[in-house]
């Protein structure tokens, strides 16, 4: 923990967001590979709290699976949605009561909140030492906002008005409250334990504290966010796209930034978890999800979607579909491959035109060039699998291995049916059907003696334009003899 760093962070993750009109929480939408909260808790573990607790309330079995399915995260329940300041009081029960230090309380549908501007609230919070500090934002349009009302002198915040309530004077201020907070923990304890719930909704307003601190004497303070697009929440699809735009931009800069060429970054989505070395390039048209690695000098599209997938240094993926691959250094895909998951393309390798693959390892140098579906294999280095070829891999019940072996040239047309193996330096012949184990080094033929049957058209098949174009041929034949 660094000298800043907060005591907790809570997040507050209880609603339901019936604006969203979706069976899903609102808070587990997702945007760039995360969900709502997943980015806030993102953020909030950049300043390396001592504590990290999300409130859950709507739909907490589900919203709490989530949480846990990658790096497990300490969750409260409020069972009833009695307001914001009920929610951070379940949240510091949930810790053991009043928290020594800096708490910091954030909302889980702020997905654009950066760790940096937390970082900046939590700093500025210390050095004014603060009892409250307030994340506010300069917006070019405040209709409908609370305002920050500062003391002209001190600079500190004598209130926060709702638009509803704010005078001519008070509606003409552009800085904005958003719901996010800083406050000496102990103090927050003791304030909220003094919330009333005599409002219109009945419910305990963590803004009530605020008010409560500056009557005792306390200092409210405020950090305003150096971009105000952070702060806004999401409350339904439009808003939902509108922060999916903003962040997909925030994170190609970042990309372009470190070295990464995005050739047209209005057509490229970029997921937050994707990482990538200098000098990689990424053509129009293209998605790069999930964790997702671009190594140095590799260049991935037109029109490719890249999820969970390792690209290597200088491999090349052409219109194409990756899933959860590995594409060796030097590696060719495409255009018009798919790779499923358990694909592994060693070091210049090809996965060539309408390629498909899925749980198979190809080895250096081996190309599989054209039109062939490779399924539940392993094949050596420096192999050549004829175009049209299949690995027969299911049976019907169950999948079985296929193990080509290295410098091997397989025919056109082949038909490997798993489990089978086919030693190194084997030939196959074109158009076989490969359903025995093959000794390095031999030709396999497996298909059957080709025999004519002359005449064949004219007896079972007359009068057809078979039969006449075979006739024509016939006599023009006989005319030039």
């Amino acid at each position: 923990m660094s000298a800043t760093s907060p005591a907790a962070v809570v997040v507050l993750a209880a609603g339901e967001g019936t604006r969203m009109k979706s069976k899903t929480p609102k808070v587990l939408h997702e945007i760039s590979g995360r969900s709502l909260v997943g980015h806030v808790v993102a953020a909030a573990r950049e300043l390396d709290p001592q504590h990290l607790v999300v409130v859950v309330g709507h739909a907490s079995e589900q919203v709490t699976a989530h949480l846990n399915a990658g790096d497990a995260v300490r969750t409260a329940f409020q069972a009833e949605q009695n307001g914001t300041g009920h929610a951070v009081r379940m949240g510091l029960e949930e810790l053991g009561g009043n928290v020594e230090g800096t708490v910091i309380v954030v909302c889980g549908d702020t997905p654009l909140l950066s760790g940096g501007t937390l970082g900046a609230l939590a700093a500025t919070h210390a050095a004014d030492a603060n009892a409250v500090t307030v994340l506010s934002a300069e917006v070019p349009d405040s209709t409908g906002y609370g305002r920050i009302v500062r003391d002209p002198a001190t600079g500190a915040v004598t209130e926060i008005v709702e638009h509803k309530d704010a005078t001519d004077e008070q509606r003409a201020i552009r800085e904005i409250n958003s719901g996010v907070f800083a406050f000496d923990g102990r103090l927050l304890g003791d304030a909220l334990g003094k919330v009333r719930t005599d409002n219109s909704q009945g419910e305990e307003y963590l803004t009530d504290v605020l008010s409560i601190l500056r009557e005792a004497g306390h200092r409210v303070g405020a950090s305003v966010a150096g971009d105000h697009r952070e702060i806004l929440g999401i409350n339904n699809r439009l808003q939902l796209a509108e922060a999916r735009r903003l962040l997909n931009e925030r994170l190609l800069e970042r990309a372009m930034l470190a070295g990464v060429t995005v050739v047209d970054p209005a057509s490229t989505l970029i997921d937050a978890t994707v990482t990538y070395e200098r000098d990689a390039v990424v053509h129009p048209g293209t998605q790069l999800l999930g964790a997702t690695h671009l190594a140095e000098d590799s260049e991935v599209g037109p029109n490719s979607r890249i999820e969970n997938t390792v690209v290597g240094t200088g491999a090349r993926v052409d219109n194409s579909v990756t899933l959860s691959a590995e594409i060796g250094a030097g590696a060719l895909v495409g255009p018009y491959a798919y790779l499923r998951p358990g694909t592994r393309l060693g070091t210049k390798a090809k996965a060539g035109t309408y390629v498909e693959m899925k749980n198979a390892t190809i080895g250096e140098g081996t190309k599989v060039p054209h039109l062939s579906y490779v399924g539940d294999a392993t094949i050596g280095d420096h192999t050549n699998i004829g175009a049209a070829s299949v690995f027969v891999n299911y049976d019907g019940v169950a999948k079985h291995h296929t193990t080509i072996g290295s410098h091997c040239r397989t025919g056109s047309d082949n038909m490997f049916v798993a489990p089978v193996t086919v030693g190194d330096g084997v030939y196959t012949a074109a158009g076989s059907v490969i359903t025995k184990d093959v000794p390095a080094g031999s030709l396999a033929v497996a298909r059957g003696q080709q025999r004519n049957i002359e005449g064949w058209v004219a007896r079972k098949r007359p009068g057809s334009a078979a039969a006449q174009a075979a006739q024509a041929s016939s006599q023009e034949t006989d005319g030039q003899s």
